[in-house]
This record gives C-alpha cells, structure tokens and sequence, in this order.
C-alpha cells in the first residue's frame, strides 16, 4: 500500500511533463493586385505570331503543260518576274485560227454592205421590192454579228495566249514550289506561294476589358523567340470588331518595316509590348479594382477590402467607398492609396489578421 501511494503520484507528475502539441494554422494563398493610377498599369506584354502583308498561291488560269519554272525556294522575286510557263502552241494556233476567222467575218461584212447599197438604189428607181432589201439588210446584220463574234474569240484567244505565263503580283519571296517542268496542270492548280515581307503583320489577342485602350497604345515594341535581343517598332493596322467566342479576346493586328540584318519571316512568334495613353480627359482619375475584390462588412454594411501587409503577409479589413461599376470593376474614390496590395478573391472566406501567400498578378 505504501508503494502505490509513492508511485501513482510519481506517474502522474511525469505524465504532465509532456509537451502540447500547437498546430499551426496553414498559410492561405489568395490571388492579390498592387493596385495603381492609371500611369502604374500602362504597360503591358501579349504573345502573338508574325503573318505577310500578302501572299498567294500562284496559278495558272488555264491548264497545260509546264515548261518553265525558273524560280526557286527562297528566293527574293520583283513584281512582273516569271514564276511559269505554259506551252504556248496550242493557244498561238488558237489565235492564228481566231484571227483568220476575223478577217474572213470582215470581207463577209463588207460584202454585205456594198449589196445593200445596190439594193437600196434599185428600190430607189422601183426595179427592185422592199421585201428585197429587207432580206438584204438581215443578210447584213447577220455579217455584222459575226464580226463582233470573231473579235470576242479572238480577244479570248489572245487572253489565253496571255496567260501562258504566270508573273509575280507583288514583290516578295518564294517559300514553297508544287509542280516541276513538264508536268500537265491544271487551271487554279497552285504552283508556287509567294510572300511579301517587305512588311511583317502580327497577330495578337486582347482581353475585352482593355481592347478600349487599343487606339491610345504608344512606344510597341515586338520581340521575337527567334531574335530574342532584338526589339522591332510596331504600329497598330486592324482592331477585330467581334470577340472570339471561346477565349473573348479581339484580334488586333500590328504592323512593321523589316528591321536591317535579319528577316522576320511569317510564322515566327514573339511578344508585343507597349504602353497606352489617352488624353488627360479620358484618363481614369481613381483605382479601379476587380468586383470580387469589395465585399460588405457584417458589422457595418459598408463596402470592403483585404489590405494585404507584405511585411507579415496578413490581411486587414479596409472600408473603401465605391463608385461607378465599370467593365473593368469598382471604381474606388476613397480607402486606397497606388501601391497597396488587395485580395481580389476569396474575399468571405478571409478575416482579420489572417497570413496569407499573396499571388500578385
């Protein structure tokens, strides 16, 4: 008995030595914004990929045999050059035989007027009848049609002829060839595809919610993957006018002079970046921050955000008064300084003094 006594207190003496186990809250990581004046959010950088001013699938109007294609993949090509030729044969015997027609059309005609004179005159001293002339005068109209019918045949002959050869529409470059010589082709049948790159365009997509600061973008400057120490100046040629239907960006087409030493060819990707400035009259005067971003205080009902510190990473609540609601969110005429950084989601689900792992976007 005396044993128990001295042990049971000994056990439960050592049994309150054990340190307490203190789980520590996890550490919330929210999506955040430094929020700015206008002149803080002016820049910004999209992706896009470089496409020719112009390019054509070069083809003959007509088919026949190819005889010549004296260019070649990669090479430089003026307006007016040969990309191909026809054989020319069969359309020169064409026009030979049209032409002969022509002129046996005109003797037929003439002949056919003077006639009619003749009868006209023996109408006048009543040796001949009206129904006679006017038999004539078919027989000379009908000459006269065939006239204007040989002209068109052989105007279409000639055309033909014409477009035995295939010429290049513009300056620009050869990048692919599809048939070689000898080879019969078809009319419309691509021959070879030419490229202006005198000029480069570049394609890119803008969010719905700045595709308004479009026409005051200044200072563009593109560089490619391919040149990654090269910035090419850039203007703005083309803003799409509807958004696409999946992604609810606009196509904004750029375009730009061919930098000295090197060349952008279509196809090549890069990043566009610039800045925008409207005039002062149409510059936001206060911060605008994302709607998800305000939420309504259960104390007082009044309009909210998350500051977040970045010295210990923890949120704070701060009453802001709001304004209109623009399409890029709240604008906010008090509560918040350029600057500061705010929670922009998952607002509810925040309290006071929470740590948090921002992600400023």
């Amino acid at each position: 008995m005396s044993l128990f006594v001295i042990l049971v207190p000994a056990l439960l003496a050592s049994g309150c030595d054990e340190p307490e186990i203190v789980q520590e809250e996890p550490v919330r990581p929210v999506r955040a914004m430094k929020v700015a004046d206008f002149a803080g959010v002016t820049e910004r950088s999209f992706p896009g990929r470089a496409a020719a001013t112009q390019e054509i699938n070069a083809a003959f109007r007509i088919s026949g045999q190819l005889i010549k294609r004296p260019i070649k993949v990669g090479e430089d090509i003026k307006k007016g050059d040969l990309i191909a030729a026809l054989d020319p044969s069969t359309f020169q015997a064409e026009v030979t035989r049209s032409n002969a027609d022509m002129v046996s059309s005109q003797a037929a005609h003439e002949r056919a007027v003077l006639e009619l004179d003749r009868q006209k005159e023996l109408l006048a001293n009543g040796w001949v009848t009206q129904a006679r002339v006017d038999t004539v005068q078919a027989t000379e109209s009908a000459a006269r049609a065939s006239v204007i019918a040989a002209a068109a045949a052989l105007e279409r002959a000639e055309l033909d002829l014409s477009f035995t050869a295939l010429t290049a529409p513009f300056d620009g470059v050869v990048v692919d060839t599809y048939v070689e010589n000898f080879q019969e082709v078809l009319a419309k049948q691509p021959i070879a595809r030419i490229v202006d790159t005198s000029q480069i365009e570049f394609d890119i997509d803008i969010p719905e919610g700045l595709i308004s600061m479009v026409p005051y973008v200044q200072d563009m400057r593109v560089r490619f993957d391919a040149f990654p120490d090269l910035e090419v100046p850039a203007k703005v040629e083309e803003i799409g006018t509807e958004a696409s239907q999946t992604t609810r960006t606009y196509r904004v087409t750029l375009i730009m002079d061919q930098p000295e030493g090197v060349r952008i060819l279509p196809g090549m990707v890069g990043t566009v970046t610039g800045s925008a400035a409207p005039p002062s009259e149409e510059r936001p005067l206060n911060i605008v921050v994302p709607t998800a971003a305000v939420f309504a205080s259960k104390q007082s009902n009044e309009s909210s955000v998350w500051v977040i510190d970045e010295s210990s990473n923890t949120v704070n609540r701060r009453p802001v008064q709001i304004g209109n609601l623009i399409s890029g969110g709240y604008v906010i005429d008090a509560g918040l300084e350029p600057g500061e950084i705010i929670a922009t989601a998952g607002a509810n689900f925040l309290r006071e003094g929470q740590k948090v792992r921002p992600e400023v976007r």
